[in-house]
C-alpha cells in the first residue's frame, strides 16, 4: 500500500515541487498551503506522515504540531509522524518542536533527497517491531517496577497507563533499557538507534531525553531511571532509589 505524505506548507512552489519529487519516489502526496487547512486535511484522511512547515501564515507551526500530537493522545486519531521544516540557524524552533512530539526536523533550505532520506527514516522506525537488535530471542516486553516498555506493540505504559512517545523517542528508551546500567555517551546513545545521521546537535538528544523523562518518570525535574551523568551522557537505572 502507498504511504500517504501530507505537506502543510505556504511556499506553493516549494510544495509543488516537493510533491513532484516525492511522488516520483513512490509516496503520496497532498498539499494543504495553511495551519488550518492542514488540520482539515488530517481529518479528512490518514497520512503516514506530516511534513510541516513552521512559518504559516495563519497559525503557529509549533502550534499545529501540539494539536496533531494531542489528536492521538487523547484518542481522537491514529498516531502520525511529523516532520518539521525550521529556519535554518534558528536551534530553539527545534528544541521545542520536539519537545511537544515532532519526530524530526530539517533546516530551510534544503535538498529533495535529504528530506526523502528523512522521511524514510522516520517511516522506517515507526514499521519496525525489533528496534536497535532485531533479534528474536529478546524480551517482548521489557518491566522495570511499574515501567513496562513492549518492543512489538511499541507501547510505553507506566502503571499500566500508556505513555505518548515519539518512534524515535520509543527507540532512544529501548536502546537505554537494553543497557540498563551502563553508562553511555550522547554519540553512544545515537550510535546504539541505528547509527542515525544528525547534523551536529547535542541538544536533540537531551530535548528528547527530556521529553522520555515527562513521560515515565513520577517527576521528570527530579529523575529516577534515566539518570544525566555530568560531563559524560546518560545511564538507565535498573533499579531506582
Amino acid at each position: 500500500m502507498t504511504q500517504q505524505l501530507l505537506m502543510i506548507e505556504d511556499d506553493n512552489r516549494l510544495a509543488a515541487m516537493v510533491g513532484d519529487y516525492l511522488r516520483q519516489s513512490g509516496y503520496g502526496f497532498t498539499h494543504a498551503p495553511d495551519g488550518n487547512s492542514g488540520l482539515e486535511a488530517l481529518d479528512n484522511s490518514e497520512p503516514d506522515l506530516v511534513i510541516l512547515d513552521l512559518m504559516l501564515p495563519d497559525m503557529d507551526g509549533l502550534e499545529v504540531c501540539r494539536r496533531i500530537k494531542n489528536r492521538s493522545i487523547h484518542g481522537e486519531k491514529a498516531s502520525v509522524a511529523v516532520l518539521m521544516l525550521t529556519a535554518k540557524g534558528d536551534p530553539m524552533d527545534r528544541i521545542v518542536g520536539l519537545e511537544i512530539g515532532a519526530d524530526d526536523y530539517l533546516p530551510k533550505p534544503f535538498e529533495p533527497r535529504e528530506l526523502l532520506a528523512r522521511i524514510r527514516a522516520v517511516l522506517r522506525r515507526g514499521a519496525e517491531v525489533n528496534p536497535a537488535t532485531g533479534s528474536d530471542t529478546l524480551q517482548k516486553v521489557m518491566r522495570f517496577g511499574t515501567l513496562d516498555i513492549d518492543r512489538d506493540a511499541r507501547l510505553v505504559s507506566v502503571a499500566g497507563v500508556a505513555r505518548e512517545l515519539t518512534s524515535y523517542q520509543f527507540d532512544l528508551l529501548v536502546a537505554m533499557a537494553e543497557r540498563a546500567g551502563r553508562v553511555l555517551s550522547r554519540d553512544q546513545i545515537m550510535e546504539a538507534v541505528r547509527g542515525r545521521e544528525l547534523e551536529a546537535f547535542d541538544r536533540s538528544i537531551d530535548v528528547h531525553m527530556g521529553r522520555i523523562r515527562s513521560a515515565i518518570e513520577a517527576d521528570a525535574k527530579d529523575p529516577k531511571r534515566i539518570l544525566t551523568v555530568r560531563g559524560v551522557g546518560y545511564v538507565f537505572a535498573r533499579q531506582q532509589d
